[in-house]
C-alpha cells in the first residue's frame, strides 16, 4: 500500500489543485513519499509537446475503484504499443527538446571544446545526471514513472482477478522494453559523464600550462598556483604583461648600447681606412723624398738607398699587417653586433609572451655578455714613419739636408660661431684640410681699427697644439682679426686667411631716475657703456611672488634698437627687469636689476628744468626753496629750467587711462601744483598760459586762498577746511584733472579739458618751504566723480 501510494504521489507533484483533496496518507510511508517525489523543469508541465508518455492526471486516488486502474493501466498500454507500432522516434523528440531549452548549444561548446575526441562522443544527447536518481537522465526517470502502473497491475495479478491475463502479458512486454531501455540511457549517461571527466582532466592540463605571471628569481613564466602553493611560493614574482614589458625596456637599453657600439666600431674602421690611405700616402712621399735628395749622390748612396728602402718597406709591411688584422678584428666584432641586433629584432616580433620571455633571458644573458668585453679602439700602429738617419761620412752635408716630411701647407681659419665670445673672450677655431704632420699652431691677433695707423696696432702671438683657442682679457664690444699658420720640423706653414671675431657688450647700465610707471605699463630707459654701437637690446621680466625669488625669466622682449622700451605689465605685481645687450659676438652679462610696481603711477622729476633755486633733497621728491626776497635776481639760465617761475617739471606721463599723484606741504606755504606740456614757457608762471594747468595756494590777511589756475583764469572757489596734501588725478580718457584734499577724501575741483599731448607733473613754490611728493599710489575709490 505505501508503495502504491508514493508512486501515484510522482504523478501529482505540482499540477494538482488545491480544491481536490487526496486520500490520508499513511502515516508510517510520509518518508517513503518525500522521497519518491521527482521534479521536472516547470516548463516540461505547461509545454503543449511535453511527453506522451507522462500519464494523465489521477484527480481523487483514494477515490478511484481498482477497476478504473486497471481500464487506465490498460489504456496505457495500449498508447505505448500504438506508438510503438507508429515509429514513434523518441530521440528526435529528446532533441527537439534540447533545441527548444538551449541545451544544443551547450552540446556544441563540449564538442568544440573536446576537439580531437568527437569520436568518443555518441550522436545523441545523455541524459542529465541527478543526485538522487543514481545518474539516470530524464528519459531514464521518465520510464520509471510508468512503475505504478506496473506495480498496481502485478498485485491486480497476484489477488487473481479474472479476464486480465493478456493485459498482464502486454503489461510485462512494456515494462520489459522500458527497462532495456532505461539501462541503454544510463550506459550513455555514465559513458558521457567519462567523456566530461576527460575534458575536465584536459582543460587543468591546459590550465596548468598557462603560465600568467613571471617568476624573477627562476627567471621562467609560471602560473599564478605555483605562487601560492608550489616551489614558487618564496620567489620573487611579476604579473607577466609587466614582465614582459620591462624585458623589452632592458633589451631596448642594451639594443642603444649596442649601436653606439657599431657606431664606434663603423667609425673606426673608417678611421682606419683612412690610416690605411694615410700610410700610403706617407710612404709615397718618404718615398719621393728620398729620390729627389738621393739623385746627386745616386752612386755612393745606391747600397744604403736600397737598404733603407727595404728597411722602410719592411716597416710599412708591419704596419700593414698590424693595421688589417685590427681591421679583421672590428669587421668580426661588427657582424657579431650585426647578428644579435637581427636575432634581438626577430625576437620583438615573438607573439608569444611566455616564448618570448624564455628567449629574452637568454638573450639578455648574452647581450650583457658581449657588452662587457671590452673593445680595444687604439691604433695597433701609427702611420708615421720613424726618421732613418743614414751617417754615411761621404755625404754627411747632403743627409743632414734631407728633410723627411715637408712642411704642412696653411690652415683654414673658421668665421665666428654665434655665442662663441663673452665680453672679454673669444673662442677661435680653425682646420688643416691636408694630411701633412703639425706639431703645433701659431696663432695671431691685433684689434681692428678704422684710424690711418691701425698696422701699428700691436700684435699678439699664441702657440697651441690643438685647432681651437680661447683668448681672455680682451676689450669688449671690440673687433680683433685673427690668422694662424702650422708648424712642424721643416718649417711654418703660409698663415692662412684672416678672420674678424667681436666680442660680447659690455652690460647696459638702467637709468632708474627716468623710469616711468604705471598700473599696467612701465617705460624703461637704459645707455651702454660701450664705445661701439651694438646690434640690438633684450630686456628680461622676472615676477616677484612670495613663493618664488625672482631669478625665472618670465617673459623676455628681443629686438629693441634704441636704448628704451615701453613693457605692458599686470596691476599690483612687482617685476624685476634687467637688460642684456646683443651683438655678432652673443649677448652682454645682466645689467644691474631695478624693481618696479605696478601699485600706482610712477615718475621722477625732471632736473634739467628746475629754476637755479629749487633744490631736489637726496630722496629725488622733495624740493625745497631758501628763504631769498628776490626770486628774479641774476642767476645763470639753461636751455629747459624755468626762470621766474621757482618749479619743476616731472617726468612726462606716456600712457593713457588714470594716474593719482599726491602733494605733502606745511600750511603756511604758498605753492603750484598741477600738469603742464612739454612747451610750457619756461619764462612765465605756471597757471598763467594755455599749457599749464594748477591750483595755487596763498596766504592773504583774512584767510587761505585756493585757485585753480588756466590761461591766467581762476573761478570762484572757496575751501574751509586748508588740505595738507593734495590729491592729484589725472584721467586722460575722460579729459579731467581733479584735485582733493586726501585728509578727508574731499573733492576740490576739476579742469575739463581735452590733452591733445601727453603732460608733464608741475610743482613750484611762490614761498620759501618745502613740497614732498608721493608716487605709485593706487587710485583711492573715494576719487571717483560722477
Amino acid at each position: 500500500m505505501s508503495s502504491r501510494s508514493g508512486s501515484a504521489r510522482e504523478y501529482e507533484t505540482s499540477d494538482q489543485s488545491p480544491g481536490r483533496s487526496a486520500s490520508p496518507p499513511v502515516p508510517e510511508s510520509s518518508e517513503t513519499e518525500a522521497e519518491g517525489l521527482i521534479f521536472y523543469h516547470m516548463d516540461l508541465y505547461g509545454s503543449k509537446e511535453r511527453f506522451d508518455i507522462f500519464p494523465e492526471e489521477l484527480s481523487g486516488q483514494g477515490d478511484r475503484s481498482l477497476g478504473d486502474k486497471r481500464r487506465e493501466s490498460g489504456l496505457s498500454s495500449e498508447k505505448f504499443q500504438r506508438s510503438q507500432e507508429a515509429g514513434y522516434d523518441l530521440e528526435k523528440e529528446v532533441a527537439e527538446l534540447a533545441k527548444m531549452y538551449g541545451l544544443d548549444e551547450d552540446r556544441e561548446k563540449e564538442l568544440e571544446l573536446l576537439g580531437g575526441h568527437l569520436e568518443m562522443v555518441e550522436s545523441r544527447w545523455p541524459p542529465a545526471h541527478t543526485e538522487g536518481g543514481g545518474s539516470q537522465g530524464s528519459i531514464y526517470n521518465t520510464s520509471k514513472s510508468s512503475s505504478p502502473v506496473k506495480d498496481q497491475s502485478q498485485s491486480t495479478k497476484q489477488q487473481g482477478l479474472p479476464g486480465e491475463a493478456s493485459q498482464d502479458e502486454d503489461q510485462s512486454k512494456a515494462r520489459a522494453e522500458d527497462e532495456a531501455e532505461s539501462h541503454i540511457w544510463s550506459r550513455e549517461g555514465l559513458s558521457s559523464g567519462g567523456m566530461s571527466d576527460e575534458w575536465n582532466s584536459q582543460a587543468v592540463s591546459e590550465e596548468e600550462e598557462a603560465a600568467d605571471v613571471f617568476c624573477s628569481t627562476c627567471k621562467m613564466p609560471i602560473r599564478a598556483f605555483d605562487k601560492l602553493f608550489g616551489e614558487h611560493k618564496d620567489h620573487e614574482v611579476a604579473q607577466l604583461p609587466s614582465a614582459v614589458e620591462s624585458e623589452k625596456e632592458e633589451i631596448h637599453k642594451n639594443m642603444c648600447k649596442l649601436e653606439e657600439q657599431i657606431a664606434q666600431m663603423e667609425n673606426f674602421a673608417s678611421h682606419l681606412e683612412e690610416i690605411f690611405i694615410t700610410v700610403e700616402e706617407n710612404f709615397g712621399r718618404q718615398e719621393q723624398n728620398f729620390e729627389v735628395h738621393y739623385n746627386d749622390a745616386v752612386q755612393v748612396l745606391a747600397q744604403k738607398y736600397e737598404e733603407q728602402l727595404e728597411a722602410l718597406g719592411e716597416e710599412k709591411r708591419q704596419k700593414l699587417e698590424a693595421l688589417y688584422g685590427q681591421l679583421v678584428s672590428c669587421g668580426e666584432h661588427l657582424d657579431t653586433c650585426k647578428e644579435l641586433t637581427d636575432t634581438t629584432q626577430e625576437l620583438y616580433l615573438e607573439n608569444d609572451k611566455a616564448d618570448f620571455m624564455k628567449a629574452a633571458v637568454t638573450m639578455v644573458d648574452r647581450l650583457e655578455e658581449f657588452l662587457k668585453k671590452e673593445v680595444d679602439l687604439e691604433l695597433s700602429a701609427l702611420p708615421d714613419f720613424e726618421e732613418r738617419v743614414i751617417d754615411f761620412s761621404e755625404v754627411e752635408q747632403l743627409m743632414n739636408s734631407i728633410n723627411t716630411i715637408p712642411a704642412p701647407c696653411a690652415p683654414v681659419i673658421n668665421p665666428q660661431a654665434p655665442n662663441a665670445a663673452t665680453g672679454t673672450s673669444l673662442r677661435v677655431c680653425w682646420g688643416l684640410f691636408s694630411d701633412d704632420t703639425v706639431e703645433c699652431y701659431q696663432l695671431c691677433y691685433k684689434p681692428v681699427s678704422n684710424e690711418r695707423h691701425s698696422d701699428e696696432q700691436a700684435e699678439h702671438t699664441l702657440k697651441v697644439k690643438e685647432t681651437y683657442c680661447t683668448i681672455s682679457n680682451l676689450l669688449p664690444n671690440t673687433q680683433y682679426e685673427f690668422w694662424v699658420s702650422a708648424l712642424n720640423a721643416s718649417g711654418i706653414s703660409p698663415p692662412s686667411e684672416r678672420a674678424v671675431y667681436v666680442t660680447a657688450p659690455s652690460p647696459p647700465i638702467i637709468k632708474s631716475k627716468k623710469i616711468r610707471s604705471c598700473e599696467n605699463a612701465a617705460l624703461v630707459c637704459w645707455e651702454s657703456r660701450d664705445i661701439n654701437p651694438v646690434d640690438s637690446y633684450m630686456v628680461e621680466l622676472s615676477k616677484l611672488t612670495d613663493e618664488e625669488n625672482g631669478d625665472i625669466i618670465t617673459e623676455s622682449i628681443v629686438g629693441i634698437p634704441n636704448c628704451e622700451v615701453l613693457i605692458h605689465l599686470q596691476p599690483t605685481q612687482s617685476y624685476r627687469i634687467c637688460v642684456r645687450a646683443l651683438n655678432l659676438g652673443g649677448s652682454s652679462e645682466r645689467s644691474e636689476p631695478v624693481l618696479i610696481h605696478t601699485t600706482g603711477t610712477y615718475f621722477c622729476l625732471n632736473e634739467d628744468t628746475a629754476h637755479p633755486l629749487l633744490a631736489i633733497l637726496d630722496d629725488g621728491f622733495t624740493i625745497a626753496c631758501d628763504e631769498l626776497e628776490n626770486p628774479e635776481c641774476d642767476l645763470p639760465v639753461y636751455d629747459n629750467s624755468f626762470t621766474r617761475c621757482i618749479g619743476i617739471l616731472g617726468s612726462l606721463i606716456p600712457f593713457p587711462g588714470k594716474h593719482y599723484w599726491e602733494v605733502e606741504a606745511e600750511e603756511d606755504t604758498e605753492y603750484r601744483i598741477g600738469v603742464a606740456f612739454e612747451n610750457t614757457p619756461r619764462h612765465g608762471y605756471l597757471g598763467a598760459n594755455n599749457s599749464s594747468w594748477c591750483m595755487r595756494h596763498i596766504i592773504t590777511p583774512s584767510r587761505h586762498k585756493y585757485e585753480f589756475l588756466h590761461s591766467g583764469m581762476t573761478p570762484d572757489v572757496r575751501i574751509t577746511i586748508p588740505p595738507r596734501r593734495v590729491g592729484i588725478l589725472l584721467d586722460y580718457e575722460n579729459c579731467r584733472l581733479s584735485f582733493f584734499n586726501a585728509d578727508i577724501a574731499q573733492h576740490l575741483y576739476a579742469f575739463k579739458s581735452h590733452f591733445q599731448h601727453y603732460v608733464h607733473p608741475c610743482f613750484a613754490l611762490e614761498t620759501p618751504g618745502i613740497l614732498r611728493i608721493h608716487t605709485g599710489i593706487a587710485i583711492p575709490p573715494w576719487t571717483a566723480l560722477p
